[in-house]
């Protein structure tokens, strides 16, 4: 039975008669609130909002603080008069079924990893817009990559950082500058509580540096299967200072940064003995938390009488480490006062001098004058690297090959894995309607198998469409809401506001932009051309209209300065109401555009775009692609599935090269994209443009899901790692 096939199966026997207590209604309710399983379950989410639907709203879809506003006994009476008790029960169980069932691929592809999983280690986790521990793409990436660990089944724990302020709320004053406002999270509407060890005490690890401990306690979340633990340094017997440390993400200066990593890295590998947990393998997923592997060598060495050269070489080979960033610029890197400040406690455990604990993490480990580099620290500690798309393989080939000057280019031990979605989580209910009434029984079950997806070309066009359509109208009346609430929050006069509550059109093709605005995103290359742009987006019988959105780093001038610019063409009468801007860019507005959106617009200066994931939703939902061949969409475009800007190749001149691709942009805007929109048949239907979101979600909908990633990390990566394969001969 498909998942909407069982909620409209609940829905049939919902006056069914049911006897449960107030309490235990109320208990049941918060067990599913306290498992993030339920943020991908659609029947769960719609269970909660139909509790009530503008608290929900108001409060982020936050389960939790909504029932933190009911008693027992009100809550018993909604339930009552919402016929929903069945639906509850049914929740429950099959949260329980999960639970406490393995699944055949986990079985059959992950064994070895049972009596010894996955350490998963990263900086942010996206889960969900209630729980604001991420930042943009690499969280709302490993929130995803735990999420398809669960439902594969592979034995994997989650190791990363509690932000009781998290990433900053954005608002745009009345000239359009982006301003930063924290927030602190109220823990008790948090689905967490405090990591206990086997004996039931409440975890808290210690790390030791040179100026003092740091200590950290430990909280648990549970996403599904897989339990993700948080350190947090707001704790008693820290230093004030030290207090905030784990405040904000991303925040602060260097000796800020390196003292959250060393609680990433050397608090998580403690917080795990902690445990009681035997990792068989360390992912790091990004160089953060690279000093896992410096704490782990320190635990061989003390607990197996090792040394260190050999338990470097046990923790190596065990250790996977994902690079995502593929200019040098991005890298974390620190100078050796700081590196020996901070790691100089451990270093002496080690029993390694400092020039060799900085030789670790530079590339030229005979040059003083480098600094320690957090990447080179995760390369020379592992012995299965990758990088996050095939292009991006090559590009981190290219860049980190000085640390294996013996080796030419092709044979540098830098892979790739490109990245994927998870799919549950980025489908819109509607869309799992339609392919629930189309796919066989079960397909969600299969969702990173390419077969499942050729189901798709037997619906109808004109219901493709209709969904489609529907999904664009619930898009346009959420832009308008946000924007009618921006402009009322500015004190703008009341015709504003109300001209608000109109802007853009459901009838014209719509474009969105929606990702952190970096420099090299180049969010206003539309704009090169002014006077074009406003031909195109004013012609009477096609136009077109955009929706922007998306955050600077605080400290990012440059990328405010063209959220400035976008921002403020609403006062211009040319693009009035036809290009907005949706302020605060998160996971909410992210399942919002992506599921409405005709097309995704994706314009980065190649080849600095590692992958990408925001295209990949997009797909499962029947938008198209407009994308530079950069990340993902670089080996996913094959001339029929969407549109390319471009032909790949890059200028060394990079004003040459932003003029050639903004002029190869309005090309393929003008002479492929608007034409095939709007050429409809005499039912209206662009039968073409139809065939095009068909063949996208073909072929790209199971080879770009995050099912598709962690099978391949659990093959080529893992398993090996923790020594589980039969067979394995040197090449």
């Amino acid at each position: 039975m498909s998942q909407a096939e069982m909620t409209r199966s609940e829905d049939d026997n919902a006056t069914a008669p049911v006897e449960l207590s107030a309490d235990k209604l109320f208990e049941k309710c918060m067990s599913l609130a306290n498992n993030l399983w339920w943020t991908w379950q659609p029947d769960v989410f719609n269970l909660f909002r139909d509790l009530d639907p503008i608290r929900w709203r108001q409060l982020d879809h936050n389960p939790i603080a909504l029932l933190r506003e009911f008693t027992p006994e009100r809550l018993e009476t909604r339930v009552a008069e919402m016929v929903l008790y069945s639906r509850i029960n049914h929740a429950y169980r099959r949260l329980k079924e999960y639970m406490g069932s393995s699944t055949p691929w986990a079985d059959n592809n992950a064994g070895v990893l049972g009596g010894k999983p996955v350490a998963y280690f990263s900086a942010e986790f996206g889960i969900h817009e209630s729980i604001q521990i991420y930042s943009g793409g690499l969280g709302v990436l490993s929130g995803d990559h735990i999420k398809s660990a669960s439902g594969l089944g592979v034995p994997l724990v989650a190791i990363g950082l509690f932000y009781d302020q998290g990433y900053f709320k954005q608002q745009l004053n009345d000239e359009g500058y982006q301003e930063e406002e924290y927030l602190d999270t109220k823990v008790e509407n948090l689905p967490m509580k405090p990591a206990t060890d086997p004996d039931g005490k409440h975890i808290a690890v210690t790390i030791n540096m040179k100026d003092g401990d740091l200590l950290a306690k430990v909280w648990q979340m549970n996403v599904g299967r897989v339990p993700l633990f948080l350190l947090d340094c707001d704790v008693e017997g820290n230093n004030p200072e030290d207090r905030e440390l784990t405040s904000r993400l991303y925040g602060g200066d260097e000796r800020t940064r390196i003292r959250q990593e060393m609680v990433l890295g050397v608090g998580g590998i403690k917080a795990l003995k902690a445990l009681g947990i035997t990792p068989g393998v360390y992912h790091l997923n990004e160089g953060h938390s690279a000093f896992a592997t410096l704490e782990a060598i320190r635990d061989h060495m003390h607990e197996d009488g090792m040394s260190f050269d050999n338990a470097h070489r046990e923790v190596a080979k065990r250790t996977v480490f994902t690079t995502h960033t593929p200019v040098p610029a991005g890298h974390d890197r620190f100078d050796a006062g700081l590196i020996e400040e901070h790691l100089g406690h451990l270093r002496e455990a080690l029993g390694i001098s400092h020039e060799q604990l900085m030789g670790m993490g530079r590339v030229d480990t005979n040059n003083q004058n480098e600094t320690f580099c957090m990447t080179v620290l995760g390369l020379k500690a592992s012995r299965r690297a990758n990088a996050v798309s095939q292009l991006h393989g090559h590009v981190s080939r290219s860049m980190w090959a000085h640390l294996w000057p013996w080796r030419v280019e092709e044979e540098i031990p830098i892979g790739h894995i490109t990245n994927g979605v998870h799919i549950p989580s980025w489908i819109a209910w509607q869309m799992l309607q339609l392919y629930d009434r189309h796919f066989p029984s079960g397909w969600y079950l299969r969702m990173g198998e390419s077969d499942v997806w050729q189901y798709i070309h037997e619906v109808d066009p004109g219901e493709l469409w209709e969904t489609h359509a529907t999904l664009k109208n619930l898009l346009l009346q959420f832009v308008r809401r946000r924007i009618s609430r921006q402009c009322r929050r500015r004190g703008e006069s009341d015709d504003v506001v109300e001209r608000a509550r109109t802007v853009l059109d459901p009838n014209v093709l719509t474009i969105g932009f929606a990702r952190r605005f970096a420099t090299y995103k180049r969010a206003d290359l539309l704009m090169t051309d002014v006077d074009r742009l406003v031909e195109m987006m004013s012609d009477p019988k096609r136009p077109v209209q955009f929706i922007f959105s998306g955050k600077a780093h605080p400290k990012d001038e440059p990328g405010k300065a063209k959220i400035k610019k976008i921002h403020n063409l609403r006062h211009d009468p040319q693009f009035r109401d036809k290009i907005v801007f949706i302020e605060d860019y998160d996971i909410n507005v992210c399942r919002h555009l992506i599921q409405g959106v005709d097309v995704w617009l994706n314009n980065p200066r190649q080849p600095l775009e590692a992958s990408g994931t925001s295209g990949q939703k997009v797909v499962l939902n029947g938008g198209l692609n407009c994308s530079i061949l950069d990340g993902w969409w670089a080996e996913a475009y094959d001339g029929r599935n969407g549109f390319a800007i471009g032909t790949g190749r890059t200028h060394t001149d990079v004003a040459k090269q932003d003029a050639r691709d903004a002029e190869d942009l309005y090309r393929v805007l003008e002479n492929e994209v608007i034409p095939l929109y709007y050429d409809r048949d005499v039912d209206g239907l662009p039968q073409d443009w139809i065939k095009r979101m068909m063949y996208s979600i073909s072929t790209s909908a199971w080879r770009f899901s995050a099912h598709r990633m962690v099978a391949d990390y659990t093959k080529l990566c893992y398993v090996p790692a923790a020594g589980g394969l039969s067979s394995q001969m040197p090449s």
